[in-house]
């Protein structure tokens, strides 16, 4: 999987662009209505084990995000966060929903979650939104595991819908880092987007480890998930560089 599988025309939008673009999706997906969670869900005891610590990490009101928007003096990009951040609810919304179906409880936290916003919340925005980057760079190829490897439809169908939307999200926040990015000095372009690599490597590397049972359920290695992961950073990174 590589980022180039989202639509090329993600990567020419402005923020003006992205807010219609997350309004349209919205209406998308409430014409396309919920999965039918009715008919139940089975899966793994480490899967669902795994997909609690997602559903923990999805869910949030997303205020800090908002607010540091909200000053950084773009309208359309403050909207399109708003949109971007009813996506992320909607993706724990939906994991709880299959969690239920499962008939698994909700984590009420986990240390590992607790520990990631905790950190980005203490940053600027920028930091703030490498951070955020990674967690989609390394959530698209453990949705698309879950997507390919889970013997349950219900399962399969919930995690397709989600690495969908994180794979878009991709090309978003790229948009406003490249930006961000752009405004240090020319010297510390490179420096900025080497870090942001060893922080989705060290986070590839988390997961694979954190979440290693349930990716051997799903049929994938943690040394495949991991070199997914980079490959996806990859070109994100390229996307982060400033145009000389």
């Amino acid at each position: 999987m590589t980022a180039t599988d989202a639509p090329a025309a993600l990567d020419r939008l402005d923020q003006a662009g992205w807010v219609a673009h997350f309004t349209a999706e919205a209406a998308r997906r409430a014409d396309l209505g919920d999965p039918d969670f009715s008919r139940g869900a089975r899966a793994s005891t480490a899967l669902l084990r795994s997909l609690q610590k997602f559903q923990v990490g999805e869910d949030g009101d997303g205020a800090g995000l908002i607010g540091k928007a909200d000053t950084a003096g773009d309208a359309d990009y403050a909207a399109a966060v708003r949109l971007f951040v009813a996506e992320e609810r909607n993706h724990a919304r939906l994991l709880a929903e299959l969690l239920g179906a499962a008939d698994t409880p909700l984590l009420g936290s986990h240390w590992s979650d607790a520990l990631f916003v905790r950190f980005r919340r203490l940053l600027g925005l920028r930091l703030e939104l490498m951070v955020l980057l990674v967690a989609e760079v390394v959530a698209v190829p453990y949705y698309r595991a879950v997507r390919d490897g889970a013997a349950n439809g219900l399962v399969a169908e919930v995690a397709g819908r989600i690495a969908a939307d994180e794979l878009r999200h991709i090309p978003f926040h790229c948009l406003r880092l490249r930006t961000s990015i752009g405004r240090l000095p020319a010297p510390l372009h490179s420096p900025a987007v080497a870090l942001w690599l060893l922080l989705a490597a060290t986070a590839a590397v988390f997961v694979a480890l954190d979440h290693g049972p349930a990716l051997r359920v799903l049929g994938v290695r943690r040394t495949r998930f991991v070199a997914e992961s980079a490959a996806v950073a990859a070109e994100a990174a390229r996307a982060l560089r400033p145009a000389r």
